[in-house]
């Protein structure tokens, strides 16, 4: 058994499909028209994608506080102007536990944690 896919149910599926491939780096993989009020798409390559779904009858998006998605970076330094640029704020962080290991969190536009790892050599 292997993992391929999380679901998340979004209010906008322009804005939260632009922020997983604009911002995270996600590609899209696929994208689906069900029916006039329900649309999908998949983004990410490999074996692990994020799925979303966009439904026009769903009641508002609500997501645990203590869930979160997360992805590797190469530096939060680089990231952090980024995010400044796309006027998304830090949530939380950025936090180092240990020598070998720092990450924040932003939320994304449905309010759902995602953490950005940054994984240091020592």
């Amino acid at each position: 058994m292997k993992f391929c896919w999380v679901t998340l149910t979004v209010r906008d599926l322009a804005i939260s499909a632009a922020f997983y491939r604009d911002l995270v780096g996600l590609k899209e993989a696929r994208r689906m028209s069900v029916s006039p009020d329900l649309e999908i798409v998949f983004l990410g390559e490999g074996e692990t994608q994020v799925e979303l779904i966009w439904n026009r009858q769903a009641p508002a998006v609500a997501f645990g506080q203590n869930i979160s998605l997360g992805f590797a970076v190469d530096s939060l330094e680089r990231l952090l102007p980024l995010l400044a640029a796309k006027g998304i704020a830090v949530h939380s962080g950025p936090f180092q536990p240990n020598p070998g290991i720092r990450f924040l969190y932003v939320l994304d536009p449905d309010g759902l944690k995602v953490q950005f790892v940054e994984h240091r050599a020592g």
